[in-house]
């Protein structure tokens, strides 16, 4: 096993995502066909990016385990449920684009300078958001506005990287779901995030079928991915 001080820019892009440009505390190691990422407070969780062969990822695992207690492990749904000790929690998408969405907004989003006024209309119509104004890694966020001014939708530049912008906390006012202003915002975030580097992300539920039909239409793709916690060892010894 060999510790890693940068994930190339070619890498996985989960795993290059999760490495946050190997920001302080972030750990990474390396073993045979496999590796894994460790950051804290990235998207409201501990996270154990995962890559490579099942079984040399198990190896890696049982390896690094006990300087990972408490991390969310998160990687290729098939590859999360083939190691042994962990125990699946959640089963979602990572959804990406490579290139600008085309045609512009019908709306006009803008860059949003009042963090007050951001939490409070997600406190009222996306209280579960992971991103939050004031959160590790949420940068800026972007809105739309009626023309009485105030919001329609908001959507944040969260956890972006060097080569990798991230799009987060995507919420549209309740009284105005439906009439496009998620899928003008969404488009007009990944162009922002794109000028300058190779790629934009997200993440989806991947049953929420509107959701992913707005976002195939932007350009993106799916991945499906998974993310897991440790089982007890205790549990696992069957004692």
């Amino acid at each position: 096993m060999i510790s890693l001080y940068r994930i190339a820019a070619g890498d996985d892009p989960l795993l290059l995502w999760a490495s946050q440009d190997m920001r302080a505390g972030v750990r990474a190691w390396a073993l045979g066909e496999a590796a894994a990422v460790a950051c804290p407070d990235v998207s409201r969780r501990d996270r154990l990016a995962l890559r490579g062969a099942p079984a040399d990822v198990a190896a890696l695992v049982d390896r690094i385990r006990p300087e990972v207690a408490g991390y969310h492990a998160v990687g290729d749904q098939d590859l999360i449920e083939a190691i042994p000790g962990l125990v699946v929690e959640g089963r979602f998408g990572w959804m990406d684009t490579t290139a600008p969405t085309g045609p512009p907004p019908r709306y006009e989003p803008r860059w949003l300078d009042d963090d007050a006024e951001v939490a409070a209309f997600l406190d009222e119509h996306h209280p579960g958001s992971y991103a939050y104004p004031g959160g590790t890694g949420v940068t800026r966020w972007a809105g739309i506005r009626a023309g009485t001014g105030e919001l329609l939708a908001v959507g944040a530049d969260a956890w972006s990287v060097a080569e990798i912008g991230f799009i987060a906390g995507v919420a549209t006012r309740t009284d105005a779901r439906g009439r496009g202003f998620g899928r003008d915002l969404c488009a007009f975030l990944t162009d922002e995030l794109i000028a300058g580097r190779g790629r934009v992300a997200l993440f989806v539920d991947h049953w929420n079928a509107a959701a992913v039909r707005t976002y195939e239409k932007l350009g993106y793709t799916m991945r499906r991915i998974a993310a897991a916690t440790f089982q007890d060892r205790q549990e696992c010894s069957g004692s």
